[in-house]
Order: structure tokens, then sequence, then C-alpha cells
């Protein structure tokens, strides 16, 4: 299992789990659109295509040959879904089941889908479980809950089926977004010295961006029948965004003003990650204080700049000036 092609490898989470997977001796290739830039440095052991998981050809052509397919690649948020809902439902559903086809006809023998914690709705429940019932309220996490079924129709011995429910990650990475919560209340308590709340008491499961690329290769290496059609929650600490506030100011400085602003966005997701740690004793080694540190070490580093501003921080806005079609 030494050759892992990552759709979607030069994302967020996608590029800092490249570099993990390369630096642990694996074979890495990248299939992604690479419309944040290059965001991955030369190696050997890595391999950079460009493409759109919309184009089957160019698919077939690359995929052959390796181990492992991570598939990452989506349009990742509701809003930047929201802003093209044709575009969303084409690269997150239509494409969905090609790829799963192509990557069983092409001798692939493990296939991990990064689908979201965003699947459950609301629930009421303190710890959600990877067994409860699925009420997506969005068209984004609608579709995640679909190719989550469509995968596991083609589980088979020789087709490991694996989907990890992601909660919301969080810290710095070198294909920054400073459009996920805690970097979001990170780089304006830093930047403005104030943080703007929108309602406060929705609960959101977060994780370390190195605890989120290390569940990925841990998963990958784990006994193939405990894992063959399972579904994975991968979150540490869910918080109100109150609480994500107060824990950003002991980092950043308790000069930081909280200003609270009255919200009708009602969206309140909270996981249990506790059937990845009893199975097989996985747990987080990072927190959110942890992300926020790094942040700042960014800031402070100059490693992060124009960071209220530069599109390529926020998915909505460089979705909206490239018109990706």
């Amino acid at each position: 299992m030494k050759k892992i092609f990552i759709t979607g490898g030069a994302g967020y989470v996608g590029s800092e789990l490249s570099k993990y997977l390369i630096n642990e001796g694996y074979e890495v290739t990248v299939f992604d659109l690479f419309i944040y830039g290059e965001t991955l440095e030369n190696h050997p052991r890595l391999k950079l295509i460009k493409g759109d998981i919309r184009d089957q050809i160019k698919l077939e052509k690359h995929i052959t040959g390796h181990d492992v397919v991570i598939h990452l690649a989506c349009i990742s948020n509701d809003p930047s879904f929201e802003l093209n809902p044709k575009l969303g439902k084409e690269i997150n559903l239509d494409a969905f089941e090609p790829l799963v086809k192509i990557s069983k006809r092409n001798g692939i023998k493990k296939f991990i889908y990064a689908s979201s914690s965003s699947v459950y709705g609301i629930k009421k429940e303190k710890n959600v479980s990877e067994e409860m019932t699925l009420e997506p309220i969005t068209d984004y996490s609608k579709f995640k809950a679909e190719c989550e079924k469509i995968l596991f129709k083609y589980k088979s011995e020789n087709f490991i089926t694996i989907v990890v429910r992601p909660a919301t990650v969080c810290g710095y990475s070198s294909r920054q977004r400073l459009d996920l919560v805690v970097n979001i209340l990170t780089n304006l308590a830093y930047h403005k010295r104030e943080i703007s709340v929108f309602g406060g008491e929705q609960l959101r499961p977060n994780i370390h961006i190195k605890d989120m690329v290390r569940s990925y290769k841990f998963l990958m290496e784990q006994d193939e029948k405990k894992v063959n059609g399972e579904i994975f929650n991968v979150g540490y600490e869910n918080k109100s965004i109150n609480d994500l506030a107060n824990e950003v100011t002991k980092v950043i400085g308790k000069d930081v003003k909280i200003a609270i602003v009255p919200s009708n966005d009602n969206r309140s997701y909270h996981i249990s990650s506790s059937k990845i740690y009893k199975l097989f004793g996985f747990r987080n080694k990072f927190n959110i204080l942890d992300a926020v540190q790094d942040l700042k070490f960014a800031f402070e580093n100059k490693k992060l700049i124009n960071c209220l501003d530069d599109e390529n921080y926020f998915n909505i806005k460089k979705m909206q000036n490239i018109n990706l079609k």
C-alpha cells in the first residue's frame, strides 16, 4: 500500500496530508485543479496532475498503478456550494460514482472518502455516533450522505471502502483557509483585536489539521476486515462558538473584544469519535489551543499575509472570482 492517489491533494487538508504521507515513505499522486496555486514543494515521491474530477478520461489514465485513493476533492462548504448549485452537484455528487468505478476497475485496493459530520443535521443528543440517522440540511451535506451510500455498493474483499466524517478542521496549512470557525476567530482576533460571534450557542465539533491527516493514514493502515464498509467520525472538541472565541483569546490576548451578534443560523453539530478510539486506539494529539498557537506563529512570521483580504484564504471569494464551470 505504498502508492496513494489523492484527489484534492493540494487543498487545505490535502496539502498537509500529501506532505505527511511523503514524509512517512509513501509515493503520492495529487490530482487537483490547483485553484489556490502550487501549495506543495517538489519531491521525488510526489507527482502533481492538474485535472478536474469530472474528467473521467484523465482519471482513468493517471489512477492506474496506485494502491489507495483518498477522495478529498469537492466544493467544500455550504456558501461555496450554494454559489453555483449545478457545479456543486456535478463535482460533489455526479462525478463520484464514475470515480469509484474507475478506481475499482483499475485495481485500487482501498478507497477512503472524506464525507462530513454535517450529514447528521441538528441533533439533540450530546454524543452523535456513526449509527444515528442522517438528517442533512443542505444540498452539500445531502450529497455527502448520498456518496457514502454509493461507495458502499462497491465494497468487496478486494475493494476496501472507508468513510470518514471529519469535524471542522482548524490550524495552519500551506494552503491556508481562514473561513473555518476557529481560523476565522483567530484571524479576526489577531488582526482586528475584535471577534464578532454570530449567535454563539451553536456547537461545532473541531479537529486539529495534524490529527485529521493522521487519521487518514491511520485508517489506511488498519486490518482491512475491520475497516471495510465502516464509517468513522473524526473529531475532538465539541464546543460552542462562544467557548471557541474564549479559547482564542487565551492565546491571542485578553485585550481582544468579543461582540455577540444575533443570528438565525441554527446549525449545531456535535459528534462522538469514540468508535475509532475503542476499535483502534486512535485519539487526538493536538487541540484547539494548539491550532490557534500555530496560526499566531504563522501570522507573526509572515507565513500568512494580507489575511483579511486575500481571496486565496476564503473559498467563496475565490470561487466567485474564478467562475469555475
